[in-house]
C-alpha cells in the first residue's frame, strides 16, 4: 500500500488536495469505522494519505481506494489500534477532512448495544433519529464570529439509509429500518438504572460517537447515515452478565465481515444512483450573521463549507 503525506491548503481549503506528486486526491464516498473495513475484496489503487485541517489532524491517516469505479475514503474513527476515547475524538477534523476530499456521502459503521429485545447481536440497525446524552462536546463548525442554525429534525439522509437497508437485504444480513440511536458520553457503559430508563423512553440502540458526526456532516452538506452494528444487549438484559469476552469478540468479527459486504454492495448501488443529494445546500439559509461582519480568518477557516455562500 502506497503512502503519501501532504497538507491541505489551510489558507484556501477549497483548493484541490494534491499529493506530493501533484496528483489530485478526491473521493466521493467516505467510510468511518474500524480499521478493518478497508481490507475488503475488490478494493484497488489503495494509498494512505494524511490530511491536515483548520481543526487539527483527523483520527488517523485516510486510506483511499477504488471500488466499483468510485474513489472511497476510509477513516479509522478511534485511530488504528483503537487509541482515542469517544470524548477525545476530533470530530470536526474528521468531517472537515472528508469535505476537503470532496466526499458527498458518509457511511458510518458503529458498534452499538441493543436496548430492545428485537435487535439481536450481529444484526444491523439503520437509525433515523438520534438522542443526545453527551456533555459539552463540540458539534458545530460555527462560532468565532459566525452564527448558523441548521435544521436537524431528520438527522440522517433517507436516501442513503434506504441504500444501506437494501444492501443488507441483498447480501443476507438481518436489518432493521429506523429507530433511535442514543449517544451517551462514555467511556463507561450505562448503569442498570440508566439502561432501564433509556428503554422506557423508547430508545433503540446506544453508542458513543455518531451524533456529533451527523451534525457536522449536515453543516458540511454531506449526506450521512449510520450502520449500527449490534454487538450485545445493554446491561438491562437478564443474560447480560453471562456474555463473555470471547462471545463479544466473535460478534465483533462477524459484524466487521457483514459491514464489509454491506459497504461493498452500497457502493455498487451508489455508483448508479442519480438522485441529487438532499443536503447539498443544507446551510444555504442557516447562516444568520451579516456577511460583512464575519471575521476574515473565520471565512478562510471555513471556506470549504461556507465559501460558496459568504465569499472570500
Amino acid at each position: 500500500m502506497g503512502k503519501c503525506v501532504f497538507k491541505s491548503a489551510i489558507r484556501n481549503p477549497q483548493s484541490a488536495i494534491r499529493n506530493q506528486k501533484g496528483e489530485m486526491e478526491k473521493a466521493q464516498i467516505g467510510i468511518i469505522g474500524g480499521s478493518g473495513l478497508y481490507q475488503m475484496e475488490g478494493l484497488s489503487d489503495v494509498r494512505e494519505i494524511s490530511v491536515e485541517t483548520p481543526f487539527g489532524m483527523p483520527s488517523d491517516n485516510f486510506i483511499l481506494g477504488t471500488l466499483e469505479n468510485l474513489r472511497i475514503a476510509f477513516l479509522a474513527r478511534h485511530g488504528r489500534g483503537h487509541r482515542i476515547l469517544p470524548t477525545e475524538l476530533p470530530f470536526r477534523a474528521n468531517i472537515y477532512a472528508m469535505k476537503l476530499l470532496g466526499v458527498e456521502w458518509i457511511i458510518s459503521a458503529s458498534a452499538v448495544g441493543s436496548l430492545q429485545e428485537k435487535y439481536a447481536p450481529t444484526e444491523i440497525v439503520i437509525p433515523d433519529q438520534f438522542f443526545d446524552r453527551t456533555r459539552g462536546r463540540v458539534s458545530t463548525f460555527f462560532g468565532d464570529g459566525i452564527v448558523g442554525h441548521i435544521t436537524f429534525a431528520h438527522p440522517v439522509c433517507s436516501d442513503l439509509c434506504e441504500i444501506l437497508a437494501q444492501s443488507c437485504e441483498a447480501v443476507g444480513v438481518k436489518v432493521h429500518r429506523g429507530g433511535t440511536y442514543l449517544c451517551m458520553e462514555g467511556p463507561a457503559f450505562s448503569t442498570l438504572a440508566e439502561s432501564r430508563l433509556y428503554r422506557s423512553w423508547g430508545m433503540d440502540v446506544i453508542g458513543m460517537t455518531n451524533l456529533q458526526e451527523a451534525k457536522l456532516a449536515r453543516e458540511a452538506e454531506i449526506c450521512y447515515a449510520t450502520m449500527a452494528l449490534v454487538t450485545d444487549y445493554d446491561c438491562w438484559h437478564p443474560d447480560h452478565d453471562a456474555v463473555t469476552v470471547e462471545i463479544v469478540i466473535e460478534y465483533l468479527n462477524r459484524n466487521s465481515a457483514n459491514a464489509q459486504k454491506v459497504i461493498r454492495e452500497s457502493v455498487r448501488r451508489l455508483a448508479v444512483f442519480e438522485k441529487p443529494c438532499q443536503y447539498s445546500s443544507a446551510i444555504r439559509n442557516a447562516i444568520l450573521t451579516n456577511r460583512e461582519v464575519i471575521p476574515p480568518e473565520t471565512k478562510r477557516k471555513l471556506a470549504a463549507i461556507i465559501g460558496k455562500y459568504v465569499g472570500e
